[in-house]
């Protein structure tokens, strides 16, 4: 199975990362079939979906509000994007309470 490509010649750049064999953006259903040979090709033990977390972790972890990091997932209630990612990292922990403690001394 050939992996999404893209011949930029025959489409017009729309910054996609996965682009069907013309260039249009790859369905979900496209991109997770395309995944698994890949995976396996690059002795990858990680899932699909393994990659969906980590990327919403990384969003959190990088500061976007999590109402613009639950429209990106498609979660239809932002508690469901808190209560399964929005788990701190330690040195965030510190660096709030730190924070919390410059502001009342």
């Amino acid at each position: 199975m050939a992996l999404p490509s893209c011949d930029r010649s025959r489409t017009p750049e729309r910054g996609l990362v996965f682009t069907s064999r013309i260039g249009t953006p790859l369905g979900p259903d496209n991109l997770r079939r395309s995944w698994h040979p890949l995976r396996k090709r690059l002795g990858l033990e990680i899932r699909f979906h393994d990659l969906r977390h980590s990327a919403v972790s990384l969003l959190l972890d990088l500061g976007v509000p999590p109402h613009i990091v639950r429209q990106i997932v498609g979660h239809s209630d932002i508690g469901v994007t808190m209560k399964v990612y929005a788990h701190a990292s330690l040195d965030e922990q510190r660096k709030a309470l730190r924070r919390l403690g410059d502001t009342l001394s």
